[in-house]
């Protein structure tokens, strides 16, 4: 009988809550190889910066830096993206609770509102399209507006980013670069001399593998 009612009727109100639940925690495990992943080339990235300001590439120094203060926002996004991933997974067990009383699944505004959030984190967006369009079917939430996709954290970085980058040139070099009006007075410019090879090619490969973390 339970399979005629599956076959007439589709998984029961348990059913898609576990199947939600599994796919929340494979989203989770995938922000977690991401966040193992970007948190490794930040480390080589900073330990460039510190080369470089070695050499007084000043120049060099800060567009590395820059690109570590991307990564710091990209874990932080990461990271909340995550625990938002679990506060879904504990509003659903909330509903389990509620289906054995009430027989079905109930609207949740904060599970909406998590789902929207996290739609617009690139790693995991189309999984939480698709898991938002069954929870509206379920009636768990209301069809999401596409106009509150748009990421603005570029704007905000830009706005920002002057006193951070700073800020992590003077905490990978021990103070000596990142202070205002003394980065050029304080290590000797030496940017009209050959390039060390290795360190740029180092300086490349480390920008090429931190710009792709942060646009997937």
């Amino acid at each position: 009988m339970q399979s005629i009612n599956r076959f007439l009727y589709g998984p029961t109100p348990e059913e898609k809550v576990r199947a939600w639940q599994v796919k929340l925690r494979s989203e989770q495990r995938t922000l977690e190889r991401e966040m193992r992943q970007l948190d490794t080339a930040t480390k080589k990235a900073q330990q460039t910066v510190k080369q470089l300001a070695k050499k007084g590439d000043v120049k060099s120094a800060r567009i590395m830096a820059r690109e570590v203060v991307r990564s710091h926002k990209q874990m932080d996004r990461l990271s909340v993206s995550k625990a938002r991933l679990g506060s879904i997974g504990t509003q659903l067990q909330q509903q389990l609770a509620m289906v054995k009383v009430t027989g079905s699944l109930q609207k949740s505004t904060e599970i909406m509102k998590l789902s929207n959030s996290l739609v617009k984190l690139p790693q995991i967006s189309q999984t939480m399209r698709d898991m938002s369009m069954e929870m509206t079917k379920a009636g768990i939430m209301e069809e999401m507006l596409d106009d509150t996709l748009q990421m603005e954290d570029d704007e905000e970085l830009e706005e920002e980013a002057d006193a951070e980058v700073d800020k992590v040139l003077y905490d990978l070099t021990e103070g000596k670069l990142g202070q205002a009006g003394t980065v050029q007075e304080e290590l000797p410019s030496i940017q009209d001399q050959v390039e060390d090879e290795e360190t740029e090619r180092a300086m490349e490969q480390y920008r090429q593998q931190l710009h792709g973390l942060l646009s997937s």
